[in-house]
């Protein structure tokens, strides 16, 4: 069945064309403008600089963000559990501000905004964790963010401090938060007496601010180029101290940066130069959208896969997440080099994102699955130490699919991109009729899910989650069937609507969840040209001039 045909069963629908070669050549372009990466703002890290750097420039726009982005029932961030971080963060950093105040509140911030936000925070807090209400999602450090962040802001109400906040009277009454079910502050202390001996592991740094504050209470941290600490504003803040207002040098120079680029909040994690590219790249060169790559981009790429994998971002360990899709894109635009260093990350049960971590990650080992799979396929290497990798993560991604033919993961919220990323990889390197059936599987739940208005998503429809649906529709060897031409034709119409008009949610894991946006556009701009591209591409064209 053509799309000219299904057009009949819903001709109301609307399709504009979208020039993704274009689309795709603004993104190269703008990640060699900007190239530590287009992050949105972070509620958790403005917040975490506003208490640790208050000295810093901006600290007013911080405080301004902080309280137009506060939601109606006094949390921040997005739904569920993964509202208790930021929410923590942002009220204590406001209570903090309260605390400091001598006289006025700082430019353009009225302290009864503060205060009436404080207590909106406090009481959203207080009711969360005295219900035990949230179910928290597996996001990195939480065990170490909240404990942190409850015991601060205890201190802060404490009773018996010497002259209770101004408006905040009402909750000097012994009143302390409590800790989630299940959770702890020794993993905290731990991770703190680690940091004061010189023993922190690589992948803590970047929670820095919650565990020292200036360089003496972390010995043999040091910035990374271009500056910052553990890929985190706050971090890099923490570092430099309490009192480092007339610092200088590169840590000091990449805050006020990324002050002068986001104009006040900050993001996180920044900068992620290896990430978005290697992101990007793969994205576009997977679903064959026309683009030329600069040879400085390729050149620069290929620089960071060392034989200990490749970093995220600068002040962050190698992990494998990053290293195979690195890996995976290079082969793909004609740079291919062995993945040998991906069995550093080998694991009984397939590949860890970093040696020593606490869970699994599904999307991790698609990437790593990409990673060998397109090696031998560009360079006809049938090693056998690889094939055993490719027949090993058939197995495993096929047994973690979960019944209703989707995936989950641990490092993005939405089951949307865990299923793509797995469908896509089992579909291109996968071995065996386990994984045939799986991709199938997958094809159905996403036809099952799709929205009345074409998209598809976890909470609501978005750009970002309806492009990964339309991957697994598209990029999938399934024979066409007449609900996928239909799926993707109005997943097609929103998408060309959507996007650049819908503001994409945060999905991404971090210590809150975050907007990585070029990657997200590129998903979404793969999206299109796989329909385009598709056997039924003129349909698109049709449809647009009936307009």
């Amino acid at each position: 069945m053509t799309i000219e045909e299904a057009g009949e069963i819903a001709p109301s629908l609307a399709v504009t064309h979208i020039d993704t070669a274009a689309s795709a050549r603004e993104l190269i372009t703008q990640m060699m403008l900007e190239p530590s990466g287009q992050v949105g703002p972070s509620v958790y890290e403005t917040a975490r600089v506003v208490t640790v750097a208050p000295w810093l420039t901006g600290h007013d726009r911080r405080l301004r963000y902080l309280l137009d982005t506060q939601r109606s029932d006094g949390g921040w961030g997005q739904p569920e559990g993964y509202a208790l971080v930021p929410t923590l963060s942002a009220t204590e950093a406001i209570v903090q501000t309260l605390r400091s105040i001598d006289a006025d509140p700082p430019h353009g911030v009225g302290e009864n905004d503060l205060t009436g936000a404080a207590r909106r925070g406090l009481q959203a807090l207080f009711d969360w964790l005295q219900t035990g209400a949230l179910s928290l999602p597996d996001t990195p450090a939480i065990d170490v963010l909240v404990p942190a962040l409850v015991s601060s802001i205890n201190e802060l109400l404490r009773p018996d401090s010497d002259t209770p906040i101004r408006g905040l009277t009402a909750w000097w009454s012994g009143r302390r938060l409590g800790l989630p079910p299940g959770m702890n502050g020794k993993r905290l202390a731990a991770a703190r007496q680690l940091t004061a001996e010189g023993k922190m592991p690589a992948k803590l740094v970047h929670f820095l601010e919650v565990l020292a504050y200036g360089e003496q209470g972390a010995p043999g941290v040091r910035p990374a180029p271009p500056g910052a600490v553990g890929a985190s504003p706050a971090a890099t803040a923490a570092w430099l101290g309490p009192a480092a207002s007339g610092s200088t040098g590169p840590a000091r120079e990449f805050l006020d940066d990324v002050i002068a680029l986001q104009g006040g909040p900050v993001p996180c994690p920044f900068p992620i130069r290896a990430f978005e590219r290697s992101w990007v790249l793969s994205t576009l060169a997977r679903a064959d959208v026309p683009f030329a790559v600069p040879s400085a981009l390729l050149d620069d790429l290929a620089a960071t896969v060392e034989p200990i994998g490749v970093a995220a971002g600068a002040g962050l360990p190698a992990d494998a997440d990053t290293s195979s899709v690195t890996l995976y894109a290079l082969a793909k635009l004609g740079r291919p080099i062995a993945p040998d260093s991906l069995f550093a990350f080998e694991t009984p049960a397939g590949f860890c994102t970093w040696p020593g971590e606490d869970g699994f990650s599904v999307t991790t080992n698609a990437h790593v699955l990409d990673a060998f799979g397109q090696f031998v396929i560009t360079t006809a290497d049938a090693s056998p130490r690889y094939r055993e990798v490719l027949d090993k993560l058939s197995a495993t991604l096929s047994g973690e699919q979960r019944a209703d033919g989707s995936w989950h993961d641990r490092w993005h919220a939405s089951p949307y991109y865990a299923t793509a990323c797995c469908a896509v990889a089992l579909d291109e390197s996968g071995r065996g009729p386990a994984a045939r059936e799986a991709v199938a599987r997958a094809v159905d739940w996403v036809l099952r899910t799709q929205r009345t208005d074409g998209s598809w998503g976890r909470w609501s429809g978005t750009t970002e989650e309806t492009a990964y649906a339309m991957q697994v529709l598209l990029a999938t060897g399934n024979p066409a069937r007449r609900a996928v031409n239909e799926a993707v034709r109005q997943g097609y119409a929103f998408l060309s609507e959507a996007l650049g008009a819908q503001p994409d949610p945060p999905l991404w894991y971090g210590k809150e969840l975050y907007l990585p946006k070029a990657i997200v556009r590129a998903a979404a701009v793969a999206a299109l040209h796989l329909t385009q591209a598709g056997p039924d591409s003129a349909a698109t064209g049709d449809i647009a001039a009936r307009r």
